[in-house]
């Protein structure tokens, strides 16, 4: 890795054992100065365990973002707050578990991450648009880059929110939830980097890394039976990685990562 830049990965959502399973076997193939990934799918789809939490930290993972399956495996309050990588959603009204940002020292370059939850189809939460201008005025003197997991389903709100941080002076907006990787990847002025979707890491055979036959009936049947993780053993990685230049603070490239590989065979 060249000394002058950060190169950063960001991961897509991590959906169960097949996802953790072609994280830790990507990232013992590749290296990077720091790994970011949204965590909140991790444990068989809903949620996160102290073990899972554990397991991912030791496969390279220096920050997790997550979303509003965080609070789905209720051991997570019990390891939450003593976490130094887990961050949650940081437009929760006076939430007393957890933080909804972290600084980190990389290479020498102070780097804030933070994560919001969207509100279009989602439950209601603060506007994303206002914590992030009271976040920014707040953390621009402690860090050098910002980064923001935006964690949404509309790719409108999305897009306006990037927008928006573009204005405010944030380094990163990358979207997660729909499990979708899109083909937008961009960098504004030099500055910022964008993606509507990082996508996800889980199932290759899926929807969207759950069991597509259960998936279907749910809309064949309207009866919304609990899903589960789809045990195909074919997986699928999700991601996009940046690099950002450690003087100038410019963002100099990007690139979406999807790769799929067949562990049967291994």
């Amino acid at each position: 890795m060249k000394n002058d830049v950060i190169e950063i990965l960001f991961i897509g959502d991590i959906v169960g054992r097949p996802g953790r399973r072609i994280v830790k076997d990507f990232l013992e193939e590749n290296s990077f100065d720091f790994v970011i990934a949204n965590v909140e799918n991790a444990s068989h789809g809903f949620g996160l365990t102290k073990k899972n939490h554990e397991d991912l930290k030791s496969y390279g993972i220096n920050a997790m973002t997550s979303g509003n399956h965080i609070w789905d495996k209720k051991e997570v309050f019990e390891y939450i707050n003593e976490s130094d990588v887990l961050i949650r959603p940081l437009n929760y009204p006076d939430c007393e578990w957890g933080v909804g940002y972290r600084i980190f020292d990389i290479k020498g370059i102070k780097i804030a991450i933070t994560n919001l939850l969207g509100r279009t189809f989602m439950a209601p939460i603060d506007s994303p648009f206002e914590i992030l201008e009271k976040f920014v005025s707040e953390i621009k003197s402690k860090a050098d880059l910002i980064f923001v997991d935006f964690h949404a389903e509309a790719t409108a709100e999305k897009t306006s929110l990037a927008q928006y941080a573009r204005k405010l002076g944030i380094n990163a907006v990358l979207g997660t939830h729909t499990h979708i990787q899109t083909a937008d990847e961009t960098i504004y002025d030099d500055k910022m980097v964008y993606i509507t979707d990082a996508g996800f890491c889980g199932a290759a055979h899926s929807i969207i890394g759950m069991d597509v036959e259960t998936s279907i009936k749910r809309w064949l049947t309207c009866i919304h039976d609990r899903l589960d993780v789809s045990d195909s053993s074919v997986s699928q990685f999700n991601g996009i990685k940046f690099t950002f230049n450690k003087s100038s603070l410019n963002c100099e490239q990007v690139q979406r990562v999807s790769l799929i590989k067949d562990f049967s065979e291994v």
